[in-house]
């Protein structure tokens, strides 16, 4: 076919063009082809999740419930156990075998977790403890049959080789597994003892086998644990009685079974006032704090029954030294719950945990407005040596600290309670899952606390040293896998940040907070994966957000938006400006630019990301009626530019002002 000579003439001025544009993505290292891929998260949804991030019509999810029965032994520090599970596999597989996770075998000498942990130790490290799971006895209840089956345990995780298959699509099965261990004193900031004035406190965690899950993504859900990296549960009924010492009071999970058996009537009534206040009502106070009259029974062991309903986990603390108060949970439709705190009497003060129940009932009552209602019948906060640490129903905070300190490590321990005890994601591999949804909507429960009495708004420029860091990892990392010093940043505050510039600035709040109310809607009691979240805010939304999830959560690309140049039309300020910016790096995001002119105008221009997908340049006009006097982009310092320098334009200059 012969080329017509102005075809030809138009293919050599494209592809001088091209040079050009290619030569200026080396100068500036953009390439709009990397962020705004097609390809990105293309494939197609299935039967079991679709393709809009929602669960797919044949979706499933295989369930465990649990009876525990399980005695402390204070003078040993040692608990003993029995626990039934009620195991039930709705996947379409059969199973041969089942996995278990038995996280106490972390707490030994020999084990992954262990043997990981840097030779100066961390927050989630293992101390030198000699303690791990000791399993007594084990039976399986199956199709009519109880016998004693094969089991193998490799590290934190136990594998039952099943005598007959377990059938597909509802087919069940019961576990009686009777154990013990040994309490570490420090649990990886997860549970521990703690020893106080009054006496001790044991804050129990990870204290009976749980199933893993087994799901349509990876089958067996079986990754060790290590530390950093949290749970993936299956969710179920949990029905639980832990004996103690007579003198002890239990904070659990769930709703008290038998309050007239392990209360005294004085404190039944108590707690029925609190139930209807507003404001705490103490249950046990601090004078009342180790007196006999505290204590319905004196002598010997006393049996404390909770039971919590579909949930993931359960948890308890228990101490002689526990003051104990309490306040009604306003839920939206009228419904309501109940705030307490157990603390010593050492940290009572109104600028420590004399204020705890309020933090809880704010913040339960803010999440459930504001995200999803609040599914239990109680929020327990406890205090101890524990930094922070969640369960579904009862928290641990760290008992010495104080005002704001103590308010933001509460909000964000029951904000846990929304990611993932409601919505049930992996931490074991996606921390910022849990943790950095969970800070993110921190922020917002901050600002609201009390009209802002702890808040204060952060700058996201904070991150940008930390954004510059050669090598960085992303926030995709499993959390055992990165480093410790960038934990933080990795899983908590740079996924927050994330999610808070999707909301204050590229949707904007009532777009992007319906988006993530369908997520979680959609998601709440079930498994979702990082690409059913990034699925379900695109299509809620309405918007494709594959280019920021690329360069946010898969890449450690900086952000450098710039003011090139501005330039009068015919040289005359009257005819308006034409103002070019730039974006030098491989992050994108849509650019704000505010103009200031000599007269005393001033005028923003808001300009969508699609701007950059022509190139690492963009030239707006500006209708301009004076001279410009400034030209400025993201005037609100409201993004993670790593070179702000470049950020303004003044009269009189060529060049940015520095």
């Amino acid at each position: 076919m012969r080329y017509n000579s102005c075809i030809t003439l138009a293919l050599l001025f494209v592809f001088n063009s091209s040079i050009h544009t290619l030569k200026a993505q080396e100068q500036s290292g953009y390439d709009p082809g990397k962020v705004f891929d097609p390809t990105f998260m293309s494939q197609p949804g299935n039967p079991y999740r679709s393709g809009s991030g929602a669960p797919g019509p044949m979706y499933w999810q295989n369930r465990a419930d649990y009876k525990i029965t399980a005695s402390l032994d204070t003078a040993k520090q040692e608990l003993s156990g029995s626990v039934d599970i009620s195991y039930t596999n709705n996947s379409p597989d059969e199973l041969n075998y089942l996995w278990l996770q038995l996280d106490q075998n972390l707490f030994t000498n020999h084990s992954r977790g262990h043997n990981t942990t840097p030779i100066g130790g961390y927050r989630f490290g293992n101390v030198e403890f000699q303690g791990g799971d000791s399993i007594r006895s084990i039976s399986v209840s199956e199709h009519g049959k109880t016998v004693s089956p094969r089991y193998i345990i490799t590290d934190t995780r136990m594998q039952v080789i099943l005598p007959e298959t377990m059938k597909a699509k509802g087919d069940k099965i019961n576990l009686t597994i009777k154990y013990s261990f040994r309490i570490p004193v420090y649990g990886s900031d997860r549970m521990g003892i703690t020893n106080t004035r009054g006496g001790k406190i044991y804050q129990i965690a990870q204290w009976y086998p749980r199933m893993a899950v087994y799901d349509d993504v990876e089958g067996w859900n079986n990754l060790p644990y290590l530390g950093a990296g949290e749970f993936y549960l299956e969710y179920g009924d949990i029905d639980y009685s832990v004996t103690v010492p007579a003198n002890e009071v239990v904070a659990g999970s769930g709703e008290l079974q038998n309050p007239s058996e392990v209360l005294t009537s004085t404190e039944i009534s108590r707690l029925n006032t609190a139930r209807n206040s507003d404001q705490r009502v103490f249950i046990i106070d601090g004078q009342e704090v180790g007196k006999a009259s505290t204590r319905p029974k004196n002598n010997g062991v006393q049996t404390w029954h909770f039971k919590i309903i579909n949930t993931r986990d359960a948890s308890w603390a228990c101490s002689n030294a526990f003051i104990w108060d309490a306040a009604k949970i306003n839920l939206p439709a009228g419904k309501k719950s109940l705030a307490m705190s157990f603390y010593p009497a050492e940290v009572a003060s109104d600028s420590g945990w004399g204020r705890s129940t309020e933090y809880v009932k704010a913040s339960i009552e803010f999440y459930s407005q504001n995200y999803y209602v609040f599914p239990y019948p109680a929020a327990s906060n406890v205090a101890g040596d524990v930094r922070g640490m969640e369960y579904p129903g009862i928290v641990f905070c760290g008992m010495n600290a104080k005002k704001g300190g103590l308010f933001f490590v509460t909000t964000h321990e029951l904000g846990h309670g929304w990611f993932p005890m409601i919505v049930g994601s992996n931490e074991r591999k996606y921390a910022w899952m849990d943790e950095g949804f969970n800070t993110f909507v921190n922020k917002y429960s901050g600002k609201n606390f009390n009209k802002g009495e702890y808040y204060k708004k952060e700058d996201p420029r904070q991150i940008v040293s930390f954004m510059l860091r050669m090598h960085l990892q992303t926030i995709m990392t499993y959390p055992d896998v990165i480093q410790p010093r960038d934990l933080g940043q990795l899983a908590y505050y740079k996924p927050a940040l994330g999610l808070y510039m999707l909301r204050e600035t590229v949707l904007g709040p009532e777009r992007f907070d319906y988006a993530f109310r369908t997520y979680i809607d959609r998601w709440a009691f079930r498994h979702p994966t990082p690409a059913d979240f990034f699925r379900s805010m695109n299509d809620a939304s309405g918007e494709d957000l594959g280019w920021f999830w690329k360069e946010w959560f898969y890449n450690n690309w900086t952000l450098d938006q710039a003011v090139e140049d501005v330039k009068y039309v015919n040289s005359d300020p009257g005819n308006g400006a034409d103002i070019t910016i730039s974006n030098n790096s491989q992050m994108v995001m849509p650019a704000v630019v505010e103009v200031k002119e000599q007269n005393g105008n001033t005028g923003r221009v808001n300009l969508p990301v699609e701007i950059w997908q022509r190139g690492g340049k963009w030239t707006f006009h500006y209708n301009s009626t004076s001279m410009i006097k400034s030209v400025e982009i993201d005037p609100d310092k409201s993004l993670p530019d790593v070179n702000p320098d470049n950020n303004i334009w003044t009269s009189g200059t060529n060049a940015p002002i520095k």
